[in-house]
């Protein structure tokens, strides 16, 4: 199998033994919604298969597939390599951009209607033509590779004025395996009170599900908005590659 034809998402036909993680359509959303409304962040079961993990890894180093690397310290973002996909996106991620869209713009929706923000299209591809009529045409999936020191400062992927407000991070790697350290964090910052942070440990093939922006909280006064930030703590041995998957494109 070439990299740029891995399998349909796992859980969907597949034989006897092999390893088959949940579809997005199989996720408990009802758990994954309550986590996201009241942390901003849902830790999914395995989306992906140790074999496709190690697909996507070998992607990193074929620059083809890509439309742009980011070296994080000439920014200033963080010290590691990130890779934004060309379109049209390798299968897979394509797959996976498209099944976990509809129930994440169920959430989505209602976090606007209690903000009193417009509504996102049910389907990805109206996600994308709302995208294009703003302006935003790139693609924005994309490969992250931290070393040994690698980390990532706190930030937000938010690309145009048009922003979906949930995104998903798939850890492509085995904690304490293949690196140590390497946490996943995340800062939210509320009205009128200090930050308050979140640390995640995803195993490989699973993804984190969370807030790009702001999310809807309960306050005294209706439903405030509260921001979230996240970033990627210093690996201290070997190397870390997740997936980002975000639905909006970019200006």
């Amino acid at each position: 199998m070439s990299a740029y034809e891995p399998s349909q998402l796992p859980g969907l036909d597949v034989p006897g033994p092999v390893f088959a993680p949940p579809a997005p359509g199989g996720l408990d959303w009802a758990r994954l919604t309550a986590e996201l409304n009241t942390e901003g962040v849902a830790v999914t079961p395995p989306l992906l298969s140790p074999e496709q993990c190690a697909e996507l890894r070998e992607l990193f180093d074929h620059p083809t597939a890509f439309r742009s690397t980011v070296t994080m310290a000439r920014h200033r973002f963080g010290e590691g390599l990130y890779r934004y996909f060309a379109y049209p996106l390798p299968p897979l991620v394509q797959d996976l951009r498209e099944r976990l869209y509809p129930p994440l713009a169920q959430i989505a929706n209602e976090w606007a209607r209690r903000l009193g923000q417009p509504a996102f299209a049910p389907d990805h591809e109206g996600l994308l033509g709302a995208c294009a009529t703003a302006g935003q045409q790139r693609p924005t999936p994309l490969l992250l590779r931290y070393g040994r020191g690698g980390y990532n400062c706190l930030h937000q992927d938010v690309y145009g004025d048009l922003t979906f407000p949930l995104q998903v991070a798939i850890m492509l790697d085995r904690p304490d395996e293949d690196f140590t350290g390497g946490e996943s964090v995340f800062v939210e910052q509320r009205p009128r009170a200090q930050s308050r942070p979140l640390v995640r440990r995803p195993t490989q093939g699973q993804g984190l599900i969370f807030t790009v922006d702001h999310r809807p909280v309960r306050s005294v006064r209706g439903w405030s908005r509260v921001t979230l930030r996240h970033g990627v703590s210093a690996v201290l041995s070997g190397e870390r590659h997740v997936l980002g998957v975000i639905f909006h494109d970019a200006r």
